[in-house]
C-alpha cells in the first residue's frame, strides 16, 4: 500500500485576500531539453531563479516557435492539492506544438512537470473554500524552440517549462459570484486566418490583440471579441476565451440549450469542454455549430458567457459593433445588467468540483489522492 501524500499548508502571513490576477514570487520552476542529438527530451530539473540563459538567435524568440497551457490547482476541503483536467492540456499542448514543428512531448513529462512545480510551490495554493472563492494556483506549462538558427527552420534544442503563480479572477468573477461584463466586437483586426492556427494555443496569437484589447478596455469594454476572418458574420471567440451562448425558451418547459461555436480557428477550451458535460449532466441540449453574429444582434440569446480557464466563466451582459464605421449598436443579454441564472447554476457546480465541494463524476481532478509535497 503506497503511503498517502504529503500535505502542504497554505503559506501563513500570506494576504490571500488581496490576491489579484498577477505573477508572484514562487520557489522555482520544472524544465526539461529535448535535444536533436539524443531525439528525447531529458531529465527535469528544478531552476530556482525566474530567468533562462538564452542565445540570441534562439527561434523562440526570432520566429515565434513558442506555445503554451493554462491550468489551475484548487485546495480540497482534506487539505490536499488537486489539479483540473492536465491530462486534457497536455493533449492540446502536442497539438499546438507540432502546429510550429515542435517535438511531442510525453503525457507522463508533462503531469511530471505540472505535479513538481506545483508540488513546490504548494505553499501558493490559496487555503480551501467552497466554490474556489479564495482563488487558485495558476499553472503555466510553456515549450519554445530554445536552440538558435539564422534559416527558418526548426532548432537542435528545444525547451519545456512549467511555471506557476497565485491568482485570483481575471474579470473579477470567483466562486458563484459573477458579475456580468460588456464585450466590443473587433472588426478591423483578424486573429486567426481560415485554415490557420487558430486551434493551436500559440504565443503568437494573443500579442497582436493586445492593442485592440486596450483600446477598447479604455472605452468600458473588458472584453473583446472576434467573428470568422473569411465572412465576418459568425462568431469565433472573444480575445481570451471561448464564447458560449444559451437560448432564448419560448416557455419556461422547454429544456436549456447550450450553444457552442464551431470553427477551425477556435481555440478548443478545456473549460469548455467540462461545461458541456456539466450541462448534459443538467439534462439541458448542446448544439455544437457554427453560430451567425446575427444571432446574437437579434436577441435570440437569453445568456452569454466568456469561458476558459483564466476567465472561468463570466456572464456577458452586452456586445457592442459597429453598424457602421462611425457608429456602434449595443445589444442588451438578459437584463443587461447581471449574471443569468443558466450560467451560473453551471459555475457553481464547475467550481464546486474544481474545490472539492461537489461530486468528480467524470474523474476530472488529478491525482485523486492528492499533490505529494514530499517530491
Amino acid at each position: 500500500m503506497s503511503a498517502a501524500p504529503k500535505q502542504i499548508p497554505p503559506r501563513a502571513g500570506f494576504e490571500w485576500e488581496k490576491l489579484a490576477f498577477d505573477l508572484y514570487p514562487t520557489s522555482g520552476f520544472a524544465k526539461y531539453v529535448w535535444t536533436a542529438e539524443t531525439g528525447e527530451w531529458g531529465p527535469v530539473e528544478w531552476v530556482k531563479e525566474p530567468y533562462l540563459n538564452l542565445h540570441v538567435g534562439n527561434v523562440g524568440l526570432n520566429y515565434g516557435a513558442s506555445v503554451f497551457e493554462g491550468l489551475k490547482a484548487f485546495r480540497h476541503a482534506d487539505g490536499h492539492i488537486r489539479i483540473f483536467r492536465p491530462k486534457d492540456n497536455a493533449a492540446r499542448l502536442n497539438h499546438s506544438a507540432d502546429a510550429v514543428s515542435m517535438p511531442a512531448l510525453p503525457e507522463e513529462l508533462f503531469l511530471e512537470g505540472v505535479h513538481l512545480a506545483v508540488a513546490r510551490n504548494g505553499d501558493l495554493v490559496p487555503p480551501h473554500a467552497p466554490n474556489a472563492v479564495n482563488g487558485s494556483l495558476y499553472i503555466r506549462p510553456l515549450m519554445f524552440a530554445s536552440g538558435a538558427n539564422l534559416i527558418l527552420a526548426p532548432p537542435s534544442e528545444f525547451t519545456f517549462i512549467v511555471y506557476v503563480t497565485p491568482t485570483g479572477s481575471l474579470y473579477g468573477a470567483a466562486g458563484t459570484k459573477a458579475p456580468a461584463i460588456d464585450a466590443f466586437v473587433i472588426e478591423k483586426f483578424d486573429r486567426a486566418a481560415p485554415r490557420g492556427n487558430g486551434s493551436a494555443k500559440l504565443a503568437g496569437n494573443y500579442a497582436p490583440t493586445f492593442k485592440h484589447a486596450a483600446a477598447a478596455k479604455k472605452a468600458g469594454y473588458p472584453l473583446t471579441m472576434h467573428l470568422d476572418s473569411a465572412t465576418r458574420t459568425y462568431v469565433d471567440e472573444f480575445s481570451t476565451s471561448n464564447f458560449l451562448a444559451i437560448k432564448k425558451q419560448a416557455d419556461a418547459s422547454q429544456r436549456k440549450t447550450l450553444v457552442v461555436p464551431e470553427s477551425e480557428s477556435i481555440l478548443k477550451s478545456v473549460t469548455t469542454k467540462a461545461i458541456i458535460q456539466i450541462a448534459k449532466d443538467f439534462g439541458w441540449a448542446v448544439e455544437r455549430r457554427r453560430v451567425l453574429f446575427q444571432e446574437v444582434k437579434d436577441g435570440l440569446f437569453e445568456e452569454v458567457a466568456a469561458c476558459g480557464t483564466a476567465a472561468a466563466l463570466t456572464p456577458v451582459r452586452s456586445i457592442t459593433y459597429h453598424d457602421s464605421p462611425e457608429t456602434t449598436k449595443k445589444v442588451s443579454i438578459g437584463d443587461g445588467e447581471n449574471a443569468g441564472p443558466g450560467f451560473l447554476s453551471i459555475l457553481t457546480q464547475l467550481t464546486g468540483i474544481q474545490s472539492g465541494v461537489q461530486e468528480d463524476k467524470h474523474d476530472w481532478v488529478w491525482p485523486k489522492a492528492g499533490v505529494d509535497g514530499s517530491v
